[in-house]
This record gives structure tokens, C-alpha cells and sequence, in this order.
């Protein structure tokens, strides 16, 4: 049929969102949104500890078994009014040494404390179970006379009473080993090298009153790693989006071949 042509005509796309080899424009966009949200969350968590806590490395081996020495610990900035009883803090008294001091608060201001009735630390006419200290050893290793601690100070004690160069070994001074609360600068919140994590609560001594509520590390830990993780995610879109166009192309040209 003389004049007649046939003319084949390619097909294409209109003008809608094209997927190019490195995904969707929709895809991009979200992946760039997490990485930079993943960046808020990770630095904010960085920065917000390091306002918030301080690490100390423990020297000696008075706060075992609940710290041993050489631990690194991470304590949360805190005033001296800020303390409560059971709490494990750091503080610097140059009666006791040139360096800081890590001990567990027994009694504050106004308190009463001794040892011992029947094997157990008595603040208040209460007796204190002490579940952290070492396994077998009971809190009368150490006998403390009736001592009465004036207000804005504090009685501490080592967890591992026999070893432990604390307000019993200064009951003879003028302030009879207590410290001025106003020494304190830090309460441990947890052990991160090991990684033993959050100290457990004294609930010994909740029936004197209320305890201190954990800093906010749990929190800032959440934060960090959930930034991690959104970087990564987002990070990765770009080269698996490209390797799955490319075999997708390459699945497409096999199919051409065949036909």
C-alpha cells in the first residue's frame, strides 16, 4: 500500500513527580527532615548532659559493692539543699582530703543518727535496712555514738563500712564528721564504666521522708540514641534508594531483551 506509513511514537511521562535513581522527591525531602531532626535530638541530648552532669572517676573502694574503685561515674549537678537521705554524693571537705569525695547521705540537718540496734544503722529511732551494703555484712561494723547533726549539714557514711574513711573516722572534731551540705556539688546518678547503669533507689530510708527523684539521664540517654538513629535512617535512604533503582532498571532491560 503505496503512501501509507506506520510511525511508532516512544512513550512518556506527563508531568507528574518523577522517581530518579536516588528515590522520590517525597522520599528526599523525609530523609533530609530526619537527619536534621536526628541532629536536634543527638547534640541537644550532648548538650544537655553536659550541663547537667559531671563524670568522676572513684579512687578507692569505701562505696563497694554499689560503686568499686576505678568506676566512672556520672553525677548530676546539684545544690546542697537539693540532697536527701540515701542519696550517694560528691563533695569537698578539707578535713577529709584535697580531692572530692564520693559517700552515701545517712542524716541531714535536724537528724539523729547511731549504730547500732540490732545490726542496723538508726536514724530517728528508725532502723535502716541497708540492702547495698557488701553481702553478709552488717551496718554494726561500725559503732557511732548518738549524734545529733546540726541543720545545713550532713552525716555520710561508705557503703563498705569496714574500709571506709568517713564521718566515723572525724566524730572526734568539732562538727563531729558531719559536712556542711554546702560542700556537695554532685549526687551519682549511675556507673558508666562498667556500664553497671542507674544506681538503685535507698528505700531504707523512705519512711523519713521523700527520696530523690533520678536525674534526667534515662532521658538524654533516649534522646541521644533516638537521634542516632534517625541519621543513620535518613543517612541511608540516599544509596538504598539508588541501589534498589538500579536494579529495578536492570530488571526492566532483561524483560526488553527477552520480548
Amino acid at each position: 500500500m503505496g503512501g501509507e506509513s506506520t510511525t511508532r511514537t516512544a512513550p512518556h511521562s506527563g508531568g507528574g513527580t518523577s522517581s530518579g535513581p536516588v528515590g522520590s522527591r517525597t522520599g528526599q525531602r523525609l530523609s533530609g527532615l530526619a537527619v536534621a531532626l536526628g541532629l536536634v535530638l543527638f547534640l541537644g541530648g550532648f548538650g544537655w548532659a553536659a550541663l547537667t552532669y559531671r563524670p568522676y572517676t572513684v579512687p578507692t573502694g569505701s562505696m563497694v559493692p554499689t560503686i568499686n574503685a576505678g568506676d566512672r561515674v556520672l553525677a548530676q549537678v546539684v545544690d546542697g539543699d537539693e540532697v536527701r537521705r540515701g542519696d550517694v554524693v560528691v563533695f569537698k571537705d578539707t578535713n577529709w582530703a584535697d580531692a572530692p569525695v564520693v559517700k552515701r547521705v545517712v542524716a541531714v540537718g535536724g537528724d539523729t543518727v547511731s549504730c547500732c540496734t540490732n545490726g542496723k544503722l538508726t536514724v530517728n529511732g528508725k532502723q535502716i535496712d541497708e540492702p547495698y551494703l557488701p553481702k553478709g555484712a552488717p551496718a554494726e561494723v561500725k559503732s557511732i555514738p548518738e549524734v545529733e547533726v546540726p541543720e545545713g549539714r550532713l552525716f555520710l557514711l561508705g557503703d563498705e563500712r569496714q574500709g571506709s574513711l568517713d564521718s566515723t573516722a572525724h566524730l572526734t572534731d568539732a562538727a563531729q564528721g558531719t559536712v556542711a551540705a554546702s560542700a556537695v556539688t554532685a549526687r551519682v546518678d549511675a556507673v558508666v564504666w562498667p556500664m553497671n547503669g542507674m544506681l538503685k533507689r535507698p528505700t531504707g530510708f523512705q519512711a523519713l521522708g521523700h527520696l530523690s527523684e533520678p536525674g534526667p539521664l534515662r532521658t538524654i540517654g533516649w534522646l541521644i540514641v533516638a537521634g542516632a538513629v534517625l541519621v543513620l535512617g535518613g543517612g541511608a535512604y540516599g544509596p538504598i534508594a539508588k541501589r534498589t533503582s538500579r536494579r529495578g532498571a536492570g530488571a526492566s532491560t532483561g524483560a526488553a531483551s527477552a520480548g
